[in-house]
């Protein structure tokens, strides 16, 4: 009998990187954790919208040269494609303006999304799609449908709301924090960090949360579930940039936490392995196939670390 395909879906911001030369790339953290679970053989639904316009067309078609489904992405006449300008400091390090009332401030809710996701194994999203009302309220509404909501904090300054964020929290299953936004949540919720596990145990008390990640850049990553905690290393490269280095990390962690019978370690290995391999390349959303990642992870053993 032919196992059952794990399905996800994606909901917030689809986008243009603008670099300092000029060139663009597809991204928007939502959009990249789909094309790294496509990758892992995941079947994606990305649930955003692009402007009727130029960059709207070619964003489309960038998406559909990957073969990932643009079936639930909207095209708006209203707003434009959004696209976030990228520029470099003297040390070498980017920072992005976001640019705002952009075509995925405005997702409109759509009867198919919402019966698609009553089927669907996983529902992730982020926080700065909540900046404007219209699609923090279709956020709202898509979370009712799933049964698995996986929140990815991606804290953006100034664009999210406290409120929303303790909210969203309250309807999760599972959440991804790295050690700075597991300080500024404790931070809001006037907690004095103390150690990370007792911040992490505070959390799932608070919201009842019964899985949290935080990731840890080369210090690896910390999973929890319920009581049980599992600290893994992260897999040495030489780095290339570390954009989009979170998103494929959470890809890889769900590419193995949604097939059945997997252990935390498979799930682990999965994740700060994916990270890794994406580090060790260019952009968010680079080019490789399964066979090259699977051959990447499994030349490195991982054990997990004491917590």
């Amino acid at each position: 009998m032919e196992e059952k395909k794990i399905k996800a879906a994606c909901f917030g911001e689809v986008l243009w990187d603008i670099f300092p030369t000029g060139a663009r790339r597809a991204g928007g953290a939502p959009f990249n954790v789909a094309y790294h679970l496509f990758k892992m053989g995941i079947d994606v639904h990305m649930i955003s919208s692009v402007g009727d316009d130029e960059l709207g067309d070619e964003l489309l078609n960038k998406i559909k040269s990957w073969n990932i489904s643009t079936a639930g992405i909207q095209v708006s006449k209203l707003h434009p494609t959004s696209t976030v300008v990228a520029t470099m400091d003297e040390n070498n390090d980017a920072h992005y303006e976001i640019v705002q009332n952009v075509a995925w401030d405005f997702i409109e809710v759509i009867p198919a999304d919402q019966q698609l996701l009553t089927t669907t194994d996983a529902l992730v999203f982020g926080s700065l799609v909540t900046r404007n009302e219209k699609s923090k309220n279709t956020l709202f509404e898509l979370i009712e449908a799933s049964a698995y909501n996986v929140f990815d904090i991606n804290l953006r300054p100034p664009h999210y709301d406290v409120r929303v964020i303790k909210d969203l929290l309250h309807k999760t299953q599972l959440a991804k924090f790295n050690k700075a936004e597991l300080r500024m949540m404790l931070d809001f919720l006037g907690k004095t960090y103390s150690t990370e596990k007792d911040s992490v145990k505070y959390l799932q008390d608070t919201f009842e949360l019964h899985e949290i990640i935080v990731s840890k850049g080369s210090k690896g990553a910390l999973y929890a579930h319920d009581d049980d905690f599992y600290l893994y290393p992260t897999v040495p490269v030489e780095v290339k940039d570390t954009v989009g280095s979170g998103d494929s990390f959470l890809a890889g962690f769900l590419s193995k936490r949604l097939e059945n019978g997997v252990t935390a370690a498979q799930i682990m290995t999965q994740a700060v392995s994916l990270g890794a391999f994406i580090t060790s390349q260019e952009g968010a959303c680079p080019e490789y196939t399964l066979a090259d990642f699977a051959a990447f992870r499994d030349g490195h053993h991982l054990s997990a670390l004491p917590v």
